[in-house]
């Protein structure tokens, strides 16, 4: 007779590693962190079921800070790596962190082919539409007219729509969040991870250092919750949302079903360890 062992039930302080934030006193990034803490506690994850992989910036310290598995890649790189997780470790759950500077400058190739690949991937984006890290430069998300040290007559280009971007290049899940709404936040997120292919998850995160245009001032009256009319199967219901000037909506865009990319890399598997050999040298004869 074999008696089963109860799980045990984590708490949020499980998930948090014993390094300290360091943030700047009042950043947005401080409440994302929050929400996955309180995520990851809904899924009453174990610790070593999870990695969380980012890049460079602010945003990008977030490993750090939680006690799981964690990478912290160069610059722009974070997509690739975790693309390696997956496809080598398709039973990690795998958490991506990234900033508006990383994920749209940089990264922005990388990124776009992880979600026309439609890897299940949950990807958050801290987009506080400056380059905090470096001391205050204009980053893709930054508005036209935008005053920084490297745009100080105005930046002189329109801001990049990320929504609109994810849900164009094959995301499966496109939601926007608002770091000042942490429990809603970690909804979005919950939701992301529940969700089999890529999850990009868009998320309001002022920095009160260095941006003084796109506040949590700001974002509180010009953002709203998408209506429950929205259906979020209908990608014109998503563009026309993303693309609105009444509001910033907040909420779930998109949400569809697609075979992921390691469903298909693991069906074009085929034969046994034995038939490698063969394949190979057929391989290199084609080839020299």
């Amino acid at each position: 007779m074999t008696v089963d062992t109860p799980v045990r039930e984590h708490q949020l302080d499980d998930y948090k590693s014993d390094e300290k934030p360091t943030w700047c006193p009042g950043c947005g990034d401080f409440g994302v962190l929050n929400a996955v803490y309180r995520a990851l506690r809904t899924k009453n994850f174990e610790t070593h079921e999870v990695v969380a992989v980012s890049g460079i910036g602010c945003s990008s310290r977030i490993p750090y800070f939680i006690s799981t598995y964690g990478f912290h890649s160069v610059h722009g790189r974070a997509t690739p790596v975790a693309t390696g997780v997956r496809v080598a470790r398709p039973d990690l759950k795998t958490l991506v962190f990234s900033g508006d500077g990383d994920a749209f400058a940089i990264g922005v190739g990388h990124l776009v082919h992880a979600m026309r690949r439609n890897l299940d991937l949950t990807y958050v984006v801290m987009d506080n539409a400056i380059y905090g890290l470096t001391k205050g430069q204009t980053s893709p998300t930054s508005g036209a007219g935008f005053q920084t040290a490297t745009t100080p007559a105005g930046n002189p280009e329109q801001a990049l729509n990320p929504m609109t971007l994810a849900i164009t290049c094959g995301a499966t899940f496109v939601a926007r969040g608002f770091s000042a709404e942490p429990a809603k936040l970690a909804d979005l997120i919950l939701a992301g991870i529940n969700h089999k292919g890529f999850s990009f998850i868009d998320v309001y995160s002022p920095c009160p250092t260095f941006n003084k245009v796109n506040t949590f001032k700001t974002y509180k009256e010009e953002s709203a919750w998408l209506p429950d009319s929205h259906r979020t199967s209908d990608v014109s219901s998503a563009l026309a949302y993303a693309t609105s000037d009444e509001h910033k909506y907040l909420g779930i865009f998109l949400e569809r079903e697609a075979p992921t990319f390691e469903d298909l890399v693991a069906a074009n598997h085929s034969g046994t360890e034995a038939d490698r050999p063969a394949l190979l040298t057929k391989m290199f004869k084609r080839y020299s």
